[in-house]
């Protein structure tokens, strides 16, 4: 190993120290430059990883069925393909792609009277799997007064929940009530709105079904997060939000984050115990 060899010292060691000891003063500042690599080199697979995506060398045992006895490969990749966009424990993310596929052994095993064939690949996994505390940005899908939903790269979920968005700051502003006459479902259309919906092309309904599917979604029309002084809303005029990651929860095999705007998104008073002390206090009040 790299490690061996560089401990072990060879017998003359002692005598070409002894020749070069005049030397020491000029190999000081070389040594020096060698333990600040050692200690660099050793910080290095420390530190946090800084994207969301990352491709790692994974190994797995898979039980190919014998409809694909001829062709092992065939049979592997599919099952493969069928681990997309699922949450995986052993790679603590989602597998988004799999390349560069090798069997670890030249033929495969068959235990007992099972027909399957038992296979031990190794492949590169592109996997989707964001740390606690990174910062990512989300296109808001839905305002509520408990919460704020994000979309993710277009496909991940993320709740933002009330007591990780300043209250200082920001405040829920309802919107008109779905019985209201006026704004409501209920709203009573003039004739010539009758007549232009009634008149309308299904092809033009199939136009604006599909520029709001390329929007993502619609906020719901019962309300929304402003600012307290400038009124803006929450996300500007493109629904863009910034968050970070303080939590994560996989149900059937899906991944969401749980997300927070708060300046210090960690600290004991914005945790859901706090936040229901306070709300209890000023409803005493």
């Amino acid at each position: 190993m790299t490690t061996s060899l560089g401990l072990s010292l060879p017998a003359s060691g002692h005598k070409k120290r002894k020749h070069r000891a005049s030397d020491a003063d000029h190999d000081a500042p070389r040594k020096k430059k060698k333990e600040k690599l050692k200690q660099d080199t050793g910080k290095l697979p420390t530190e946090p990883s800084t994207s969301e995506f990352r491709v790692t060398k994974a190994t797995i045992t898979l039980s190919v069925p014998p409809v694909f006895a001829s062709n092992l490969r065939t049979g592997v990749e599919e099952m493969l393909d069928s681990m997309i966009m699922r949450y995986i424990p052993s790679l603590c993310g989602v597998l988004l792609a799999h390349s560069n596929l090798h069997f670890l052994s030249p033929t495969a095993s068959i235990n007992a009277d099972c027909p399957f064939a038992i296979c031990n690949v190794t492949f590169d996994a592109t996997v989707w799997s964001p740390s606690i505390a990174m910062k990512l940005i989300g296109k808001i899908i839905m305002y509520s007064p408990d919460h704020v939903s994000l979309l993710l790269h277009r496909t991940f979920n993320v709740s933002i929940p009330r007591h990780h968005i300043p209250q200082d700051v920001w405040e829920f502003e309802y919107g008109p009530a779905e019985n209201d006459p006026e704004y409501g479902e209920g709203a009573v259309g003039s004739p010539v709105d009758k007549e232009g919906d009634a008149g309308m092309k299904d092809s033009d309904a199939e136009k604006m079904d599909a520029e709001k599917t390329e929007d993502e979604a619609v906020p719901e029309a019962s309300g929304q997060w402003v600012h307290r002084l400038t009124g803006t809303k929450l996300g500007g005029t493109d629904g863009y939000l910034e968050f970070t990651v303080i939590g994560k929860t996989v149900a059937n095999e899906m991944l969401s984050l749980q997300g927070s705007i708060q300046s210090d998104p960690f600290s004991e008073e914005h945790s859901t115990t706090q936040s229901g002390k306070s709300s209890r206090k000023k409803r005493d009040k």
